[in-house]
């Protein structure tokens, strides 16, 4: 084993060993609790941040956060099957497998791309040049605990789904389940055409536009959107009225990768690759199969 692939490995276990503590401050969290077994989620979601935003300042990381997008979900679902004795089982079965395979793509592409504590997300580095001696407080509360107020929102409607809507499955869950399916297989597909691009091209500056990047310029973020909405979709299923609340999470996403995320990596893409700007007026952002008339 190589220097390089050895240090990968170790901090590959690192991330393992936090995010196993993580885990277990969070179970004792819900254990503890005696209240609504939504509020004594995302309790449990805010210790288990606070415990991975602690090992992102030892290793002086904040990548250390983020497969716990991806980690979080899986493990909130599996708790509520776990409590939601009345819910529709075959509900319970299908939704939970949904999140898994999501899960396992997200997580599985991150630890693809990730090379070690060496790695740090460009955004982070960025917002660390911008704020100096506050990156600290900015990274606890804009790095770790947005992401995890947003992605608890985008699972609340996991508990009509999983645990107290007890309407019987009906074609609105098919609709949700052709949903997220697609959303989950454009993520993969995405993923996978980006890499075998990556592995090919000549330059930095060559621009992926074949494949499902001819659709639109950012097909995952279009899956990543996709899953969140099709949650909310069995949420909505579930119940003969929509969930307290249940569309805050979908919304935000969209709002969060529309507002923020997408407008960041395009000004880096731009300014980066001077072909980026015809790909641009050739393709729509997130609408697939259709031309940009705005320019």
């Amino acid at each position: 084993m190589t220097g390089t692939s050895a240090t990968a490995s170790r901090d590959r276990l690192w991330i393992l060993v936090g995010y196993l503590i993580a885990v277990a401050a969070a179970g004792a969290c819900v254990y503890l609790m005696d209240g609504h077994p939504l509020i004594e989620v995302f309790a449990a979601d805010v210790v288990g941040t606070i415990v991975i935003f602690l090992f992102s300042v030892v290793f002086r990381n904040s990548s250390f956060y983020d497969p716990y997008w991806s980690v979080a979900p899986p493990l909130i679902a599996a708790w509520f099957v776990l409590i939601g004795e009345g819910a529709v089982e075959m509900r319970q079965w299908v939704v939970l497998a949904l999140v898994v395979a999501w899960s396992i793509r997200l997580t599985g592409n991150w630890l693809y791309g990730w090379s070690g504590m060496n790695h740090e997300d460009w955004r982070y580095v960025q917002l660390r040049e911008q704020t100096g001696a506050l990156w600290w407080p900015v990274s606890f509360l804009g790095v770790h605990l947005m992401p995890t107020i947003v992605v608890f929102a985008g699972c609340v409607p996991l508990y009509p789904a999983l645990v107290s809507g007890s309407v019987p499955v009906n074609w609105l869950d098919a609709i949700a389940l052709l949903v997220g399916v697609a959303a989950v297989w454009l993520e993969y597909r995405s993923d996978l055409e980006l890499h075998q691009f990556r592995k090919v091209r000549g330059s930095r500056q060559e621009v992926l536009t074949t494949g499902v990047w001819a659709w639109c310029r950012h097909p995952n973020y279009l899956g990543e959107m996709g899953f969140w909405i099709s949650l909310f979709l069995f949420g909505l299923a579930s119940t003969d009225g929509m969930y307290p609340w249940s569309w805050v999470g979908a919304v935000a996403m969209v709002m969060l990768f529309v507002g923020i995320s997408i407008p960041m990596i395009e000004r880096r893409l731009s300014a980066d690759k001077p072909a980026y700007a015809e790909y641009k007026k050739d393709v729509e952002m997130l609408l697939p199969l259709s031309k940009n008339r705005s320019g």
